[in-house]
């Protein structure tokens, strides 16, 4: 039995912990969440081990306050570090990084963000940074400065958060941080709903009206190869299925997130992403696409 991870409450504490690895030339592993901690989660530590092999994986569990906009759920979100705790320990984490607002932002509260960010650009505007303006510039930072600290030579996030995997990818090629960001699969429960630490707020109603938004996205997936409008046709169908789906909205994108062309040859790759509300309660999910009829099916 693992004797459990390694836990850092401040800086030093991490660089301590760091520095034998460090000085030895291992491959540091990095995942970064915000606790409440699932089998989604535990997916990512498992790639990130895969990548680094036996050097060290750290994992941080940190509700960042710069990327909850007035109103939303930062005062609900799950705290449960204890738990959180027992899953880097049965999943061979080494490194658990735990720090307080003010350990991350010196000056907290009272200087609510630092001087120097990160300016994510035009794409932290559109899909989720449409009804969510800041969040993305707070997740940014944070994920730089824990880079940073860590310095890891991988890190891993999911695909579920797709916008977010694919603007950090941009800020580590812009700024050269050379840190290689892995997007791993999205875990789903037995009826396709992904894992996320807001599924716990569902009633029971709600949680059987959110399996819709994979089951759209899988017709999607399935209706692909006649086009994006087919495609989007047959997602909204399922979803209008769902008769407490909130829908925000329903795309069809680049995967790098940028809008198709008019003409989309046979054999595009794409990817579908959905938003809705069940009761307060909001949920994402995406997909992976291949638009058109490929040779093969013709």
């Amino acid at each position: 039995m693992s004797r459990g991870p390694a836990l850092a409450h401040t800086r030093e504490e991490l660089a301590d912990l760091l520095a034998r690895a460090r000085g030895a030339g291992e491959q540091v592993g990095f995942v970064p969440t915000m606790g409440a901690l699932h089998e989604g989660h535990a997916s990512l530590m498992r790639t990130a081990r895969e990548r680094v092999g036996t050097g060290p994986v750290v994992a941080s569990v940190f509700v960042n306050p710069l990327q909850f906009a007035a109103g939303e759920d930062l005062d609900r979100y799950p705290r449960t570090l204890e738990a959180d705790l027992d899953v880097c320990a049965r999943e061979g984490v080494d490194i658990v990084f735990a720090p307080s607002a003010e350990e991350v932002y010196p000056g907290w509260p009272q200087q609510r963000e630092p001087q120097v960010t990160v300016e994510p650009g035009p794409l932290a505007t559109l899909l989720e940074g449409r009804v969510r303006p800041g969040h993305f510039k707070g997740v940014l930072v944070v994920v730089a400065k824990l880079f940073g600290l860590v310095r890891p030579d991988v890190a891993v996030f999911g695909q579920k958060d797709y916008q977010q995997l694919v603007l950090v990818r941009q800020m580590v090629a812009d700024l050269c941080m050379g840190v290689d960001v892995v997007g791993a699969e999205t875990v789903r429960e037995p009826d396709g709903l992904a894992l996320s630490s807001r599924n716990r707020y569902l009633d029971a109603d709600q949680r059987a009206e959110a399996v819709h938004l994979n089951r759209a996205l899988r017709e999607a997936q399935d209706n692909a190869r006649y086009g994006v409008a087919v495609a989007l046709d047959a997602a909204r169908a399922e979803l209008r299925l769902g008769k407490g789906v909130d829908l925000d909205y329903l795309v069809v994108t680049t995967p790098a997130l940028a809008e198709l062309p008019p003409v989309v040859p046979p054999g595009t790759e794409a990817r579908i992403l959905v938003a809705a509300r069940l009761g307060a309660t909001r949920l994402i999910d995406n997909l992976p696409l291949v638009l058109g009829t490929t040779g093969e099916d013709a």
